[in-house]
């Protein structure tokens, strides 16, 4: 089994749009990367999908998200799975 990288699901704690190719980072060490972000009208928070190192992929687990050279945080949110 040669898979690295998991998709998760990200939600904004901060106010801020998560874009594709902005990088995401556990303290210092950068995990992985967003593939598509947008604005949740919803939730009205920033939200995002994108791929992040294994070991780093439990829900609720804090993030930063590199946006325009400022570290932004964010959260993986507890998923129901069916």
């Amino acid at each position: 089994n040669n898979i690295s990288k998991r998709l998760v699901c990200i939600e904004m704690i901060d106010k801020a749009i998560p874009r594709s190719g902005y990088q995401i980072f556990l303290n210092d060490e950068v995990i992985g990367t967003i593939t598509s972000g947008t604005m949740s009208p919803s939730i009205e928070k920033g939200i995002a999908i994108g791929y992040v190192n294994i070991p780093f992929t439990d829900s609720g687990t804090e993030l930063l998200i590199d946006i325009r050279g400022k570290k932004k945080a964010a959260k993986m949110p507890a998923v129901s799975r069916r």
